[in-house]
């Protein structure tokens, strides 16, 4: 239950928790015959250092708390993900994973805001959480409150134009305490981006739209730390000029008034190698056989 940002983090102790994460993900679709396993597999490392390594400010007993940081899970699709991310956080039982896609279980398919403590908003309908993230910063000016917000993105829905709109807008307003995560792990759940609708230059397209822009390694949780850190930090912090990690590319100089966008480099369905880049993956459950050869790889990775 982070409090401050920069605390001491057990970079082992979190890749603990990021193999029980890949765990409950796949437990979760098997017993639901249903869901995105392999869209979740891909950003675990990324909620992993967002929520248990001293990023986002919560209390989980507290799930409205003014001051808290917000979290929109844009690609909401991960879902299972989420789920498993807010019960270890001790949201709520985690028993309560296994009745994911139930008839009148709050665990739906798809977040829904109000079903159970910790969303902050209703997705699954792509490409709107620049948007949601927005208006969470804006209203924290109009009522006086320092929070972050912190937005993950998928890269198909970056193909989207309310994307670009919402980002626009944001330099605008001068939201630098919008931060964006892309999972980008260059497929969607027709086939490779770069045969749908290429992003590149991806990079360059978030410059023009006045964000500050990091590359990292998305499943290197050091890394996320380091630059979640970094451009969660004032600018007259040390921790906004750090830079330790080989896999941790900064482009530019992070400005006063600027939204900041963390482009991470995933692999979808990381952690199963028969799932892997498979984009036939993307909506649809493992079998129970499939499942438990996955649990050995898992647990051996």
């Amino acid at each position: 239950m982070p409090e401050t940002l920069n605390q001491t983090v057990d970079l082992q102790a979190l890749k603990e928790k990021a193999r029980a994460l890949r765990l409950d993900i796949l437990e979760m679709t098997t017993k639901a015959g249903s869901g995105h396993p392999s869209s979740s597999f891909s950003s675990v490392e990324i909620l992993t250092a967002l929520y248990f390594g001293g990023i986002l400010r919560y209390r989980p007993k507290e799930p409205d708390w003014p001051e808290r940081d917000r979290f929109i899970m844009s690609k909401g699709h991960a879902a299972p993900l989420l789920y498993a991310v807010l019960a270890h956080a001790g949201y709520f039982d985690r028993e309560l994973l296994w009745t994911l896609r139930q008839v009148n279980s709050p665990v739906e398919g798809h977040p829904v805001q109000g079903r159970l403590p910790g969303l902050e908003t209703t997705s699954g309908s792509l490409g709107k959480g620049i948007s949601v993230g927005l208006g969470h910063v804006l209203g924290g000016r109009l009522n006086g409150l320092n929070y972050h917000v912190y937005v993950l993105l998928g890269d198909g829905e970056c193909e989207e134009g309310q994307i670009w709109e919402a980002a626009m807008a944001a330099a605008h307003f001068k939201a630098d305490n919008l931060i964006a995560i892309v999972d980008y792990n260059k497929y969607q759940e027709t086939g490779p981006i770069s045969r749908e609708m290429a992003l590149e230059p991806f990079v360059q397209k978030w410059q023009a739209f006045g964000w500050y822009v990091e590359e990292v390694d998305g499943h290197d949780i050091g890394a996320l730390i380091e630059s979640l850190q970094s451009v969660s930090a004032p600018l007259t912090h040390p921790a906004s000029r750090i830079t330790h990690h080989p896999s941790r590319i900064k482009h530019g100089v992070r400005a006063p008034g600027q939204p900041s966008v963390i482009i991470a480099h995933t692999v979808k369905g990381k952690g199963v190698s028969f799932v892997e880049a498979d984009y036939t993956f993307h909506g649809r459950a493992l079998t129970p056989e499939q499942a438990e050869k996955a649990r050995e790889e898992i647990l051996c990775g």
